[in-house]
């Protein structure tokens, strides 16, 4: 008979992780707390698998800068003031994460998982779980000297850690991609990067599992575990228990709270984020990109184009912020002058909460308070780019197999007091 492995979560990770264990014969079943035409945060995202993100999130000179955005109420950052013990130690982890050591083997990781993940899209694409992989590159559109002189910086160390990418003037911007008027400095070219169809990867990547033999639960929300002597046997629900032999917790924000009574800390806070999408733009790009300044990105999707941004930090529900919709559109006409924002007029945003980890690195793996146990999220803005290597991973450690990159990183357990 074989293993039974219940997954926690439908989302890109989830699935991921669902179709590495199915690979490797366990019997898998998928619990979400959602109905299925519920969209997670994995739809609306904006698509991109980005080895040009290697830089963590918590990096030298960000929070300063985001002391900077606070003052601004269409900002792209915001955190929510409000006294909270947890977002106060969040807070001074992610200080503590913003040294350069830390930052660079943080960035070799990142690396890694997004070049990874990027030849498992590929891969993905020949096996029929369609997505619309357009293997173009990305450009990083600066509207200043001063955002492109920064680029440029991170540019190079993209170059020194292997990840290819050109710093173009204006005209070959344009020459690279004509379909789009610009109104920009210059840019950096990443060619490795891509982008795909949100929803469309996440229907075939979802009817690739069932076609495996996964079993899906929807709409049961988890209520807590039924653990002995450091194993879990099984999960409680709104509608009962399930049981199995090995557990996957890959709930995103919701991770935090569900692992506490297993005596976990893996501190993480919701970082909210929008995204538009237009079903008929007056332009269509070829390439995606990111508005530098504005920290907007741009994905065309098919023949619709999606903009998405925003770090609202510290909100754990689903309220749109108009104020922040207005920052993006106001800023998208700064770089692609053909746009307004009375294109946007009748467009309803679309919100998720991204879990964002202190030291903006994921969690991947065991942990040493239970024995069959493996956690999988903290991904941020990245879990469509790092979904397929992450599953692979979960795939790896349930089947005892080694992982080919070091995880120690991602630790589980790399909060623990």
């Amino acid at each position: 008979m074989s293993k039974r492995v219940l997954i926690i979560g439908n989302g890109i990770i989830g699935l991921s992780s669902a179709l590495a264990a199915l690979r490797r014969g366990f019997d898998v079943t998928v619990l979400d707390r959602n109905a299925p035409h519920i969209e997670n945060c994995s739809f609306g995202n904006s698509g991109m698998i980005v080895p040009s993100h290697f830089a963590p999130l918590a990096q030298p000179g960000v929070i300063s800068q985001g002391f900077r955005w606070m003052r601004d109420p269409e900002s792209p950052f915001y955190v929510k003031p409000r006294l909270s013990l947890d977002l106060m130690k969040w807070g001074a982890r992610f200080y503590m994460a913003t040294n350069a050591d830390q930052v660079a083997a943080g960035s070799q990781l990142l690396k890694e998982l997004h070049l990874a993940s990027r030849e498992m899209y590929c891969n993905w694409q020949e096996e029929g779980i369609d997505c619309s992989l357009a293997t173009r590159g990305l450009l990083m559109l600066c509207n200043s000297q001063h955002g492109l002189q920064e680029e440029a910086q991170l540019a190079q160390k993209a170059r020194e850690l292997g990840i290819p990418a050109s710093v173009l003037d204006p005209h070959e911007t344009a020459a690279l991609d004509p379909n789009i008027t610009m109104s920009i400095a210059g840019s950096v070219y990443y060619p490795k990067d891509c982008h795909l169809n949100p929803t469309q990867l996440m229907q075939s990547l979802r009817d690739k599992v069932g076609s495996l033999g996964a079993k899906f639960v929807y709409g049961k929300h988890v209520l807590g575990w039924h653990e002995q002597s450091g194993n879990i046997r099984a999960v409680r629900t709104t509608s009962g228990d399930y049981q199995a032999d090995e557990f996957v917790l890959s709930t995103g924000i919701w991770s935090d709270a569900m692992s506490k009574p297993l005596g976990l800390k893996i501190p993480m806070q919701p970082g909210k984020g929008y995204s538009l999408t237009l079903p008929e733009p007056v332009q269509l790009p070829k390439i995606c990109s990111i508005l530098v300044e504005a920290k907007v990105a741009v994905t065309p999707i098919g023949s619709a184009l999606r903009f998405g941004g925003t770090m609202q930090l510290g909100e754990l529900n689903e309220s749109i912020d108009p104020r922040r919709i207005t920052g993006i559109l106001k800023s998208i006409p700064k770089y692609m002058p053909k746009f307004e924002p009375s294109d946007f007029e009748g467009i309803e945003p679309w919100v998720g909460l991204r879990p964002v980890s202190p030291d903006g690195l994921p969690y991947i793996g065991r942990t040493s308070g239970i024995r069959n146990l493996v956690v999988a999220t903290g991904h941020a803005m990245m879990g469509v780019s790092l979904g397929p290597i992450t599953g692979e991973m979960v795939g790896q450690i349930l089947a005892g197999e080694p992982t080919g990159i070091d995880l120690q990183l991602a630790s589980v357990d790399r909060f623990r007091d």
